[in-house]
């Protein structure tokens, strides 16, 4: 059995959404506070803790409760959380222990459901409870709500009760059967239980409370799951004899453990080897008898475990406590769960990136030998991750990744800026061709789109959608790309624009630096293939791409961009806007520029003014590199800046303009070169205007959304 399914109602964040998980690996990732931490919890607190506080109830239901304090709704209408847990079922070997849960016990069923509640008991109790509690004896009315009065310690166990259904899928909805709580509880042991490792493990070198030295996690595990050797209560008078003999036990007994991790690299071969030692104390036998050391076989050498780095404690814990928490589960004698479900929270803490590339395969070369060794090569747990690492990422299918995102509560109005709810997005169902940036009207030849007119893609568009994921798929795994984690993502034709966008955005659009962004280098080919993703999980994306003027009778010989008749060859301007034509392009608008439904800007050269011109003589860059020389043209001619070999002269508009074309165009121009000079320079420079407006519309597209001014709802 495995659990293939959840639904989360009202808790924290997490209002109402649904979350697949896969039979091995899922994976968590989105931006800070996306809820990521609370989809976890849930299951800690529904099947461990039970120990809830008004603050875990979502914050757009909170007023619900004082609302029925006033009398204006009723107890039905009170807020409470909701899981939903969906199982695979195997029809041969597991109808028994789910029996309470079939519909029709006549029937086959491939999948069983089971909802937990945590819900108010007695509405009316509660009410007189909290009137009687907080009335002042002068009879005036409480200032004081009830929320207040529910976060009070103790309050909430004593109203709130737990319930559970059996769950049938309708043709609309899904239809709940009571269970009593003592049939709920048993069905529940007997389907899942989940295991945590939690992040910000404190596995430092001294014995402050709450720290977890490595020694004591070998104690436990040691308590827990192996052969314990015989301590009478007379061995104390010849407890040095036995240090030696529990050593060579220890060897025997952890050697597999021991193997395994050394088998991860951790120490490398060049570094001493570990060894559990004896170090038996009269009196103290039962509470401290293992240290872990480090032991240079070469000079018999031991140190103790505080002499090796974090990332390499940080390892071994995890290893223990997957091994632990499946070995616990596989040895469970009485009613063993059919499921085993292991949340594992930030496991790159203090990890080198080869090691978070890897941590997942490791993982399960931990499980599968455990499950050999016992013979139970079935018995493996699930597996869900949350990370912020980019290097866990990019080892893990596509189709294991659930995204969450920050978004508005339900019914919030369109203008509120704090985001206090979540979304989940499954990338196993991300189609590239299924839902695209809004079809709409083009850009016809001499014509211009009518303000907020939406756009037709061009034929392109309808491009095999296989090929397009497999793109995606590579592209983020070459580029260790951090997509996930962005609160926006900029896409920069190549390496000139990504060297120079930190000082762009310093100087025009400083606000950008209080967020998270990700910028990846497509070029003018391959931007609009993470159309369709960006749109999936709904991300604002700046796109500031090239205009590539080339003949209208020859696409491959490039032109200045005011040649008469002249076409762009970029791949990302056909796909937006359904035009090639370079005077129809320069016939949008800015406002037109802005894809409104994709949450998108694509910027692109517009003519310049230049300096000692008037305005009815600009420069149209067909780059970068050319309308930053147009924009900059002073610091060119002084010779502050240069990209040829002698100063620019102003000989004339036409002589000038072709002077500067000709030598960006020239295979001699190095545009690394060129980035690296601008970027070193101490001379302040402008940013080409298009590059402006795309920041600017970007910043704003953010700060509607600001977190800044109003703190959002704890728990990520």
């Amino acid at each position: 059995m495995k659990l293939i399914e959840v639904s989360i109602n009202g808790f924290r964040r997490l209002e109402n959404v649904q979350i697949e998980f896969d039979e091995q690996e899922t994976v968590f990732v989105g931006p800070n506070n996306s809820g990521k931490t609370s989809a976890a919890e849930v299951f800690r607190l529904f099947l461990k803790s039970g120990d809830f506080s008004i603050h875990d109830f979502s914050v757009s239901k909170v007023a619900q409760f004082d609302k029925f304090a006033q009398g204006e709704i009723e107890q039905k209408d009170l807020p409470s959380i909701t899981l939903d847990l969906w199982f695979s079922l195997d029809p041969d070997t597991e109808f028994g222990r789910a029996g309470l849960l079939l519909p029709d016990a006549e029937q086959d069923y491939e999948k069983v459901g089971l909802r937990l509640r945590y819900m108010v008991a007695d509405g009316t109790q509660l009410k007189e409870e909290y009137q009687k509690r907080l009335t002042p004896q002068s009879g005036s009315e409480s200032k004081k709500s009830l929320s207040y009065y529910l976060s009070m310690p103790g309050t909430l166990k004593k109203h709130f009760v737990f319930t559970y259904y059996a769950l049938e899928r309708g043709s609309d909805e899904v239809i709940e059967h009571p269970l009593t709580p003592e049939e709920g509880k048993r069905v529940l042991r007997s389907l899942i239980r989940v295991e945590f490792v939690d992040a910000q493990r404190k596995i430092d070198d001294h014995e402050n409370p709450g720290s977890t030295r490595l020694s004591n996690v070998f104690t436990r595990y040691y308590r827990r799951n192996l052969i314990q050797a015989e301590v009478a209560d007379e061995a104390n008078g010849i407890i040095d004899q036995h240090n030696d003999a529990l050593t060579n036990h220890y060897a025997n007994v952890f050697s597999e453990l021991l193997g395994v991790i050394q088998g991860l690299g951790v120490p490398s071969v060049n570094d001493r080897k570990l060894r559990v030692t004896s170090a038996l104390i009269p009196g103290m036998v039962l509470q401290s008898n293992a240290n872990l050391t480090y032991y240079d076989e070469h000079r018999k050498h031991e140190l103790p475990e505080s002499y090796n780095g974090l990332g390499i404690k940080n390892l071994i814990y995890l290893a223990i406590q997957i091994c632990e928490f499946h070995l616990n589960w596989m040895s469970t004698e009485d009613v063993r769960p059919l499921s085993l479900v292991i949340f594992i929270e930030e496991p790159e803490a203090h990890l080198h990136a080869q090691a978070q590339q890897t941590f997942i395969t490791n993982a399960w070369k931990i499980i599968n030998e455990a499950s050999q060794r016992c013979n139970e090569e079935m018995m493996t747990p699930q597996l869900v991750i949350t990370t912020h690492s980019s290097h866990i990422l990019d080892t893990v299918d596509f189709e294991k990744v659930r995204y969450f995102r920050r978004c508005r509560c339900e019914g919030d109005d369109p203008g509120t800026k704090t985001l206090n709810a979540s979304v989940v997005k499954d990338l196993q169902k991300f189609d590239p061709l299924k839902k695209t940036p809004t079809e709409k009207k083009g850009v016809k030849k001499k014509t211009v789109p009518k303000k907020n007119q939406k756009v037709i893609h061009s034929k392109n568009r309808n491009e095999d959608a296989k090929k397009t994921l497999d793109f995606l798929k590579r592209y983020l795994k070459l580029t260790h790309c951090d997509l996930f984690f962005a609160d926006a993502v900029i896409l920069v034709e190549g390496t000139v624009e990504k060297l120079l966008l930190p000082q762009m955005i310093d100087s025009e659009a400083s606000g950008l630096n209080r967020r998270y962004l990700t910028v990846l280098e497509v070029g003018g080919a391959y931007a609009h293939r993470f159309a369709s993703l960006l749109e999936f999980i709904s991300v604002p994306y700046l796109v500031i791409t090239d205009i590539d003027s080339v003949s209208p009778t020859d696409s491959r010989v490039a032109c200045r961009a005011d040649k008469k008749n002249a076409v762009t060859s970029n791949a990302t301007l056909k796909y937006f806007f359904n035009c090639s034509s370079i005077k129809d392009l320069l016939l949008l608008k800015a406002q037109e520029q802005e894809i409104l439904d994709c949450q998108c800007y694509v910027a692109f050269q517009r003519p310049s003014k230049v300096e000692g011109y008037a305005n009815s003589k600009p420069m149209h860059g067909r780059t970068l590199e050319e309308t930053f020389v147009y924009e900059n043209i002073e610091l060119f001619r002084k010779g502050s800046l240069s990209f040829i070999n002698e100063e620019l002269q102003q000989l004339g508009h036409e002589e000038e303009y072709e002077t500067i074309y000709t030598a960006v165009r020239n295979s001699t121009f190095k545009k690394t070169e060129f980035a690296l000079i601008v970027a070193s320079t101490d001379i302040e420079w402008n940013t080409p205007k298009y590059i402006v407006d795309g920041l600017k519309w970007l910043e704003q597209k953010l700060h509607a959304t600001d977190l800044n001014g109003k703190k959002d709802q704890e728990n990520d």
